[in-house]
């Protein structure tokens, strides 16, 4: 046997940071890589500091977030043709970005008539420039072939 006393359990170890040989639990460095006996961090600290990076680095984020998408919209969206084509309606669609900076408007065309759960189909508009209005024409199959009076309701990011 090798060091070890019957009857008694060996303290854990884990190995140092630096080079991998066995510590103690308590301890982050052997004594060759930490010769001077320097304090080591306690866990507590060091996953306290790596949680506070994390932290900082999402709070970061929704701040830069915020910072890019501000000024785009209100979108206001109206239909301005239906047509039947093939299976589905070539809808004409014109929509006006009323904020200060460029952006795309997701816009859901539903039929008003339809009160409850009725079809609806949304689209992604081309890049609107602020104080600009755009009118594109795009197909859906969602809503059937039968013409009808449709809404457009267009929102921003």
């Amino acid at each position: 046997m090798t060091g070890s006393v019957p009857g008694r359990a060996e303290p854990p170890t884990h190995g140092c940071l630096r080079c991998g040989a066995a510590v103690a639990i308590d301890r982050s460095l052997c004594e060759a890589c930490n010769p001077l006996g320097l304090s080591q961090p306690a866990s507590t600290q060091v996953h306290g500091i790596a949680l506070g990076g994390v932290a900082v680095g999402v709070l970061l984020l929704a701040v830069l977030a915020r910072l890019s998408l501000s000024g785009i919209g209100p979108f206001e969206g109206e239909i301005l043709d239906v047509r039947s084509q093939g299976d589905g309606l070539a809808v004409t669609l014109s929509v006006a970005n009323e904020g200060s900076a460029t952006g795309q408007a997701t816009c859901r065309v539903t039929d008003p008539a339809a009160r409850y759960g009725g079809a609806s189909a949304y689209v992604l508009t081309p890049r609107i420039e602020p104080g600009a209005n755009l009118t594109f024409e795009t197909e859906f199959r969602q809503l059937g072939a039968e013409v009808r009076p449709l809404t457009a309701a267009c929102t921003g990011p």
